[in-house]
């Protein structure tokens, strides 16, 4: 197998997939011409994921993977959860997302958090799921400049820096969706 659709448009996304998964040629939608939205209407980063893959590969034939991630803050009873790229409404940006984070924490120092990546793995046989997850703290302010998403409050367990002052190649190492992929990765390896 030397190449599977990854069921996004995002681009950091993309590039965040092929840097951790350099042995497999990973086409993203944008290469298909594949313009649908796919509705997110699963309860569970599960869902979602198995929702996007499903279409992903009806569309393409081609062996699919797709992955739904949500940040899980303890002290907002693990908001935003499944909805975190929405957390601040539909159209929501990255920045409007942290700014509701920051503000529903406020001052606690209960920051308690983790990043959870499903990845959902759809071939004409069989479907599979594959989860990541890195526990660690919100920061109460906006931090560094590379990453994406929440990536700037993020800061994992056994650092002192965020995902967003990470060089990318460290992040890609520790990341929810580098656990995730891994196990992917081994599955893939295992057939």
């Amino acid at each position: 197998m030397n190449e599977m659709v990854l069921a996004s448009h995002n681009e950091n996304k993309i590039r965040e997939f092929r840097q951790i998964f350099f042995s497999q040629k990973i086409i993203s939608l944008n290469q298909l011409d594949f313009n649908n939205e796919i509705e997110e209407t699963g309860s569970t980063l599960e869902e979602n994921a198995l929702i996007k893959v499903r279409e992903v590969f009806n569309f393409s034939k081609k062996i699919s993977i797709s992955d739904d991630s949500g940040l899980e803050i303890d002290y907002l009873n693990a908001e935003p959860g499944v909805f975190s790229a929405r957390y601040s409404g539909l159209k929501s940006k990255p920045i409007d997302n942290i700014k509701k984070v920051l503000k529903n924490l406020g001052n606690t120092l209960e920051r308690k958090a983790r990043f959870r990546t499903v990845i959902a793995y759809k071939d004409d046989q069989q479907e599979k799921l594959f989860q990541g997850i890195i526990e660690g703290n919100i920061s109460k302010k906006m931090r560094g400049l590379g990453g994406f998403g929440y990536d700037p409050i993020f800061v994992p367990n056994g650092f002192e820096m965020t995902f967003a002052e990470m060089k990318p190649e460290v992040k890609n190492s520790i990341s929810h969706r580098a656990l995730a992929i891994q196990k992917l990765y081994e599955f893939i390896n295992l057939k």
